[in-house]
């Protein structure tokens, strides 16, 4: 399997960032890690091993990045406002300097966004902010509330950064609605132990997404389905060969 890591200075976040690719050719995936975590976060637990023959046969590809969670969704800071900035300043590294990146590495084949409980977020996130940028995006086991993470805080740096918040909002008619629905959108959640706030916060998504006439693929795994990287392994190789065929990979 081909493997590169990349380290580059960001200039959004003023700091040295990295990147692990998996894979020489196919699909390209954007994969935000879990809560806090960097990027060799789906080497470390065994994802990219678990979708091994998809890579080495050069039908998809990861290119994984850093996080900088513990300065924005992850308690510590008291300053609520300079947490939501640093989210900020996260979507443009990733959208103005990571996807770039990508693009050069692919030919300019446009990546799918991919995430994993926080990564899930991530992947939303980004994707409903910028879908001219993206194939789409798979997101498993999210919790799409910004009120769990900022404890009901909001201002308007964070709003921009939370979808349960701005979708709403967004006019039916809006040029985004249209290009949401050109591309793949798979968000999943379990029922089982640990998923009871991405549970509900997908099927208000849903809701949301049913009133816009976005067609977002909500799905929602069995009551024994935990959220845990088990589990994500199984999503993550039923999903794939769906998104290879529908995008013509």
């Amino acid at each position: 399997m081909y493997t590169e890591s990349i380290t580059h200075r960001s200039y959004f976040l003023d700091r040295d960032m990295h990147i692990k690719v998996y894979g020489h050719a196919g699909l390209p995936f954007l994969g935000f890690p879990t809560q806090d975590s960097m990027c060799r976060n789906y080497e470390d637990f065994g994802m990219i091993d678990q979708l091994r023959d998809f890579i080495e046969d050069g039908r998809v590809q990861f290119f994984v990045v850093d996080s900088v969670d513990k300065e924005s969704w992850s308690p510590g800071d008291p300053d609520k406002g300079r947490r939501a900035w640093r989210q900020e300043e996260y979507f443009h590294y990733i959208t103005e300097e990571v996807v770039p990146l990508i693009l050069e590495r692919t030919g300019g084949k446009l990546p799918m966004t991919t995430g994993m409980s926080m990564g899930a977020n991530h992947a939303l996130l980004t994707f409903l902010r910028r879908p001219d940028l993206f194939q789409g995006c798979l997101a498993l086991s999210g919790v799409y509330d910004s009120d769990v993470f900022f404890d009901g805080w909001m201002n308007e740096t964070l709003y921009m950064n939370s979808p349960e918040r701005f979708l709403p909002n967004m006019a039916p008619d809006h040029p985004y609605v249209d290009l949401y629905n050109q591309k793949q959108i798979i968000i999943c959640v379990g029922q089982g132990a640990w998923e009871e706030d991405g549970v509900r916060s997908l099927k208000y998504l849903q809701s949301v997404f049913e009133e816009k006439g976005i067609n977002a693929w909500c799905d929602f795994w069995g009551y024994d389905v935990n959220h845990d990287w088990p589990w994500w392994f199984k999503q993550m190789r039923y999903f794939i060969p769906i998104l290879l065929e529908r995008t013509g990979n």
